[in-house]
């Protein structure tokens, strides 16, 4: 294991950066951006994706190919070879935000200060691969990020900095995801500052308050309509926009986005049916109250306000949707 500081980072550190979504990338910028040292940056293999499979790059190795950067896309990222060639640039700092394989003991150590993570929740709550769904499924009204000194476990390091947002009403995963990207651009360069101040204590995480957010799954939504308006509608928001939670209407799946509650407490309805329409959105009784669906999606079609998406698809007041 290195020799390192556990406090002080360099003020023009060497760094290496980790990830691969578009969330990681207004980090990768501001580091650019902001005359930070980027040696290299690391992501996932190409992977192919779409109804075509065509090999596409992650956002990050997009971003860091318009920047010039020295780019690796190891299958295994500690394996020990690929960690050779990692210990051969003599990083100080690993910066990792959502890169998507877990790091070993070996690589972890390789960076003189050690590796940064920055996370999606408000540590230790909402642990794992989907944070920000979860926050948005469990109708929380606050999340945020944490930077963390990464260890071998699931974002089970101490934390360093943590950053509260209060959720928004009727905020999709999506709008939320971008929120948080954009925050956590002030959120890096602070904590970059404060550890090359010297001015951040880690904190132990109370592993008796963890929470875990697993990955999210297309096996997981279809809406239930006899659960509770409010339910629904965050189970609706948080997987817009992907994977999309879906009903059966007239033997096809069709997804719904962008969804609220109207009526939180009408219990006579019949769960599931079509309600009305009103201000251009359709209106669906659920186990307790209304929630109203303002965009949809037909198979192989794209996404379109309610409106707009009834014009082809006929749907009469008192159908049973799922």
């Amino acid at each position: 294991m290195n020799s390192r500081s556990e406090n002080i980072l360099p003020e023009n550190p060497r760094i290496v950066f980790m990830g691969t979504p578009d969330f990681a990338v207004p980090s990768l910028k501001a580091l650019v951006e902001n005359g930070h040292s980027v040696l290299s940056v690391i992501t996932q293999p190409d992977r192919q994706k779409g109804r075509g499979r065509k090999v596409i790059p992650s956002p990050v190795k997009q971003a860091a190919m318009d920047y010039g950067l020295e780019i690796f896309q190891p299958e295994r990222v500690s394996s020990p070879d690929f960690c050779e060639e990692i210990r051969s640039r003599t990083p100080d700092i690993f910066i990792v935000v959502a890169f998507g394989q877990i790091l070993k003991k070996e690589f972890l150590d390789i960076p003189n200060w050690g590796p940064l993570n920055i996370h999606a929740s408000l540590l230790p709550k909402y642990r794992g691969a989907a944070p920000i769904h979860c926050a948005i499924l469990n109708n929380e009204k606050k999340t945020g990020l944490t930077a963390m000194r990464m260890d071998e476990g699931l974002d089970t390091g101490p934390v360093l900095l943590q950053e509260e947002v209060s959720i928004l009403a009727d905020e999709t995963v999506g709008q939320l995801h971008d929120r948080l990207a954009g925050i956590s651009i002030n959120f890096l360069l602070k904590t970059l500052t404060g550890l090359a101040e010297g001015r951040l204590e880690s904190l132990p995480q109370d592993d008796s308050k963890a929470t875990y957010a697993a990955k999210i799954d297309k096996g997981m939504s279809r809406v239930k309509w006899d659960q509770s308006a409010q339910t629904i509608s965050s189970f609706i928001r948080a997987l817009d926009p992907w994977p999309g939670a879906f009903t059966t209407l007239g033997g096809k799946n069709i997804k719904l986005f962008s969804s609220r509650v109207i009526d939180e407490q009408r219990m006579e309805g019949m769960p599931g049916r079509v309600a009305g329409f009103s201000d251009g959105a359709l209106e669906v009784e659920t186990g307790k109250g209304i929630v109203q669906i303002r965009e949809l999606q037909a198979p192989g079609k794209r996404r379109l306000p309610a409106k707009d998406f009834f014009r082809g698809f006929s749907l009469e007041e008192k159908t049973v949707l799922g």
